[in-house]
């Protein structure tokens, strides 16, 4: 897999994840654990992008 077909992927599960938290944070009965996994993921992805970049 090239550099630029894995940081396509990752940005990809990001946006993905950026939904999923949108969705979670809008859910009446919200699971903070599950929100804080997801964000933790998120910040995850995001730094991997941003490590790959430079």
């Amino acid at each position: 897999m090239s550099l630029s077909s894995h940081l396509t992927e990752l940005k990809r599960k990001h946006e993905s994840l950026s939904f999923q938290v949108e969705q979670a944070q809008r859910a009446p009965s919200v699971d903070a654990l599950h929100l804080v996994s997801l964000k933790k993921r998120k910040l995850k992805l995001k730094e991997e992008i941003e490590r790959l970049s430079n």
